[in-house]
């Protein structure tokens, strides 16, 4: 059962297509709210369909040609029924669709005229609310967005407007409908905002605490530290910060010190790594080096890998490290020259007992269709639910109390050494124990699931098969 947590996903609707990735396979029970990306704004400064073929056109299943509504909203409307907690919103903008926002926002007249295409599109297709995804007021985004200084008010008064609109729509239809953002992280994009106005308006703001470095640098870094690492190889100066203030705890201190209440952020949660190749400098294990602009084939495009993949194809034969200073992994092959910074059981677990101790209102995924196994999800679920021991520094979730940037103590040796052959074992499926040999392809259970061994280790009591994604993955 879904407790209190707010736990947010987003869908997205391009994964129908080559991910193949349906809203049927939504974990529904592992969250409360799903966004769906993205709707478009029209030339006359409406609201209209981002993919009219996936959103409403698509037969699925048990879908006739005769029913008036379709494609994706109507799956929606179908996993609200088999769950009944979930709440969905339409998500508008997003990356590249950012750019009428201003434009919206600067009169009365264009800010009535699209909040009440909002209020008819949710009526329409069944949305319980708005996620407004302007990426940026004022400054930042796409080369050629609309951007002006007065943003940061009009901002404001755009969610006002919708708002009343919304409350007066849910007085008539007797529900509360909700109006969310999603907003950057670094301290240009939160200097770009009017925080404690915005909030008077908002149920709750989605951080996007990720995407902090990538391709766009010549320079490896962590796609989502939890902390500052001070070896970090970059520059401290204003209006970045980026050593100091790229990172997810500094992010969240900015919008509490902006006087945004803790129950109204949502800390978010990258399903996918960032890469680089040309990492010729071994130093720290690539970490904060010198890499090629060109960037390695990714899952879908260059540089981005989704955790999936990372799983399928890097993790087991890429030498895994821990900064234990930031509290993330990364993956290096110094002959290949590729470095990936992402996120796994093990980082999300302290990202969430984080959001936690925090008292935050939950966390943020995107996006769906890069984790169908769920296991990140599921770590986040289990630990805002209290259904996990809370972390503290004598028991750490980690393979090994190591310095910064060094390698775990499970050596790179038994890392890549996977492929092993070794018949299974007499104590395939028993329960994991701590001081135990076991083999690859050894399956056990632990907390009600079944692990297999993809290396061959001894056991320990901060080893177990829940946290250490090295030794261990989920069947």
């Amino acid at each position: 059962m879904v407790g209190a947590a707010i736990i947010v996903a987003y869908y997205a609707a391009w994964s129908i297509y080559s991910r193949s990735y349906f809203i049927s396979d939504i974990p529904g029970d592992k969250i409360t709210h799903i966004n769906y990306a993205f709707a478009n704004i029209d030339s006359d400064g409406r609201i209209i369909l981002g993919d009219s073929w996936a959103d409403v056109e698509k037969a699925y299943l048990g879908d006739t040609w005769e029913q008036s509504l379709r494609g994706n909203f109507n799956q929606l409307l179908k996993l609200k029924q088999k769950y009944p907690h979930i709440r969905t919103s339409i998500s508008i903008g997003g990356w590249t669709w950012s750019g009428k926002f201003s434009d919206i926002a600067v009169n009365i007249e264009n800010r009535n005229k699209f909040a009440q295409s909002c209020v008819e599109f949710i009526r329409k297709y069944g949305f319980d609310g708005v996620d407004i995804d302007w990426e940026y007021p004022v400054s930042g985004g796409l080369p050629g967005n609309i951007q002006r200084p007065e943003d940061k008010q009009n901002y404001v008064l755009l969610l006002k407007e919708l708002r009343q609109q919304l409350d007066e729509a849910g007085a008539v239809d007797e529900k509360t409908y909700l109006l969310t953002i999603a907003a950057g992280s670094s301290p240009e994009r939160i200097a770009d905002m009017d925080l404690p106005n915005m909030s008077t308006y908002l149920d709750w703001i989605n951080v996007m605490t990720y995407d902090f470095h990538g391709g766009w640098e010549a320079k490896t870094g962590h796609n989502a530290p939890l902390f500052k690492n001070n070896a970090e190889t970059t520059t401290d100066v204003p209006p970045s910060f980026i050593k100091s203030k790229y990172n997810c705890h500094e992010a969240i201190q900015d919008y509490l010190a902006a006087g945004i209440p803790r129950s109204k952020l949502v800390m978010g949660l990258g399903l996918y790594g960032r890469g680089w190749q040309g990492v010729n400098s071994t130093n720290l294990n690539g970490f904060s080096q010198p890499a090629s602009t060109e960037l390695p084939t990714g899952t879908w495009e260059n540089g981005v890998f989704d955790y999936d993949h990372l799983k399928k194809s890097y993790i087991p034969t890429y030498i895994r490290h821990w900064d234990n200073e930031s509290k993330v992994p990364f993956l290096y092959n110094s002959i290949t020259g590729i470095w990936i910074s992402y996120d796994d059981r093990q980082s999300i677990r302290i990202k969430s007992d984080y959001i936690k101790r925090e008292k935050l209102a939950g966390a943020m995924f995107w996006e769906l269709s890069t984790n169908r196994n769920y296991e990140l999800i599921h770590v986040t679920f289990k630990t805002l639910n209290n259904d996990m021991p809370a972390l503290s520094e004598s028991n750490p979730p980690i393979e090994s109390i190591s310095s910064t940037i060094e390698a775990d103590s499970i050596n790179s040796t038994s890392i890549v050494s996977i492929t092993s052959t070794e018949e299974l074992n007499s104590n395939n499926n028993s329960v994991w124990e701590i001081h135990k040999d076991y083999k690859v392809d050894d399956q056990v259970t632990f907390e009600n699931q079944t692990y297999q061994c993809i290396i061959a280790h001894k056991s320990s009591s901060h080893w177990t098969p829940f946290t250490i994604t090295a030794l261990w993955q989920p069947v």
